[in-house]
């Protein structure tokens, strides 16, 4: 509704895992290199944390697409089923037709497409988004998967993408040997206050933005204490702020625009 108003391509602050709108600050940044060397070293296992709405998804996403054509990958988005239905879909996701298969059978096949990548000179990387809400068994059915292995070379890379309950699951004893596999961690933390200005900008940018809408420094100011420095929360709260900017036909979004949004948000009031 606000986008021809305001003169934007696109709306900037979806929520939608875009990469193109990947906003680097310096711990996204750190994160994204973190991923990338953990793949390219192959290192097994890397372990990427982040409050809900923190960006790691999108950073997943940005990493896939900086990896090119020498890599093959797969995306688990919703890991919660048993451990043959995690294979089936991990086979799946890889385009290999495993249906009908039992587990042996899947894993064989599996193990034979990931010897058959590395013939072709490529590296195969399997992503799990959401891994705090697999069970000690689906975690140690990743675990095996990691043993697929020839006397040289790791065949699989794994990342594992979670909210910071991962890291208190993987603390558990029963899962030490999963835990000594990864030895690439980081833990993504919210944005600063600064952060968030250029954050806002960012987006605005790469929507097309020319100047306006424009926030008012009180208004970041309120964005940044109602998101806590969270992605997601800044884009819900601006996204209502571009769209009572629209209503009240003005270009500048300051304190009072901020804090109806965030009342709209909450369900308290109708904009």
């Amino acid at each position: 509704m606000y986008l021809e108003y305001y003169g934007l391509k696109e709306p900037p602050f979806d929520i939608t895992p875009n990469p193109r709108f990947l906003f680097f600050s310096a711990k996204h940044r750190e994160a994204f290199n973190h991923l990338l060397y953990g793949i390219r070293a192959r290192k097994g296992f890397v372990q990427i944390t982040g409050e809900v709405g923190a960006g790691k998804t999108t950073l997943c996403r940005a990493m896939l697409e900086q990896l090119g054509n020498g890599y093959a990958t797969a995306l688990i988005l919703n890991p919660v089923m048993t451990p043959d239905q995690l294979m089936k879909a991990i086979a799946m996701e890889f385009g290999l037709d495993v249906k009908g298969m039992d587990r042996l059978e899947t894993v064989a096949t599996f193990n034979h497409f990931l010897l058959r990548q590395v013939e072709l000179g490529k590296e195969t990387v399997l992503i799990i988004d959401e891994a705090q809400d697999l069970t000690n068994d689906l975690l140690e059915q990743v675990r095996l998967l990691s043993n697929l292995e020839t006397d040289e070379r790791k065949l699989l890379q794994i990342v594992l993408l979670g909210q910071p309950e991962l890291r208190d699951r993987l603390n558990d004893h029963r899962l030490r040997q999963l835990r000594q596999r990864i030895t690439i961690r980081y833990h993504l933390k919210p944005l600063n206050r600064l952060e968030i200005s250029q954050y806002v900008q960012h987006r605005l940018e790469v929507s097309g933005a020319k100047g306006v809408p424009y926030f008012t420094l009180p208004a970041l100011w309120r964005i940044y204490r109602y998101s806590k420095g969270i992605p997601r929360l800044v884009n819900a709260v601006c996204d209502k702020c571009l769209l009572a900017g629209f209503v009240q036909q003005k270009d500048q979004i300051n304190f009072r625009t901020v804090a109806l949004a965030i009342r709209e948000l909450e369900g308290r009031i109708h904009l």
